[in-house]
């Protein structure tokens, strides 16, 4: 016998979530819990999200790590990137700020088990938002970044690999040097190399 999923309305979710204290996704009436993160993923968000930040200010942008959840159109997405950035006026799903609807950037740092969702229907979702303009996958177990800026004619991908290259976020005029990004992280030796 199959057993029946229970579909959470976006509301639903919205009114649980805000009075959790863990941290939960939603897609499509489903809702999904996030796991904690590795060390490398924490050290990777937190050296990315201080030198966009340091860079950022005085600028009319801003840059939130972790707790800021996006919304996709038609409410049937949400989650929590890993940073995300908005310049320009932040618009909000309502008065709690909580939910952003309008982000230029989004940051991920992938983990194994959650990099397939971030390369597939996550990004597929993020594509939806006209506001997004570029979308960023940091490996946590070697120095690669992938990001993906929005063209005309759709996304280009672009790879940057090894510690001595950076590349510039042309839609918040933002440079990202690998060395920063990964500055104190450590690989395992048959994974990648230690910067």
């Amino acid at each position: 016998m199959a057993l029946r999923k229970t579909f959470i309305t976006p509301e639903e979710y919205l009114k649980a979530e805000r009075a959790s204290e863990t941290k939960h996704e939603y897609y499509d009436g489903e809702i999904f819990a996030m796991a904690g993160a590795s060390e490398n993923h924490i050290l990777i968000v937190g050296n990315t999200f201080a030198s966009l930040h340091s860079q950022l200010r005085k600028r009319p942008c801003k840059a939130y790590a972790n707790d800021m959840r996006t919304r996709s159109v038609g409410k049937k997405f949400y989650a929590y990137p890993d940073i995300v950035i908005v310049c320009g006026t932040p618009q909000f799903e309502d008065k709690e700020l909580d939910t952003l609807l309008n982000p230029t950037v989004i940051i991920e740092v992938l983990s194994p088990s959650t990099e397939k969702y971030d390369r597939g229907e996550k990004f597929w979702q993020y594509r939806k938002l006209d506001s997004l303009q570029e979308y960023v996958l940091i490996s946590q177990d070697k120095t690669h970044i992938e990001y993906y800026v929005r063209r005309a004619g759709g996304w280009v991908l672009h790879d940057v690999i090894g510690l001595e290259a950076q590349f510039t976020l042309e839609s918040i005029d933002c440079t990202l040097t690998l060395a920063d990004v990964y500055e104190k992280v450590i690989f395992d030796a048959e994974e990648g190399s230690t910067p």
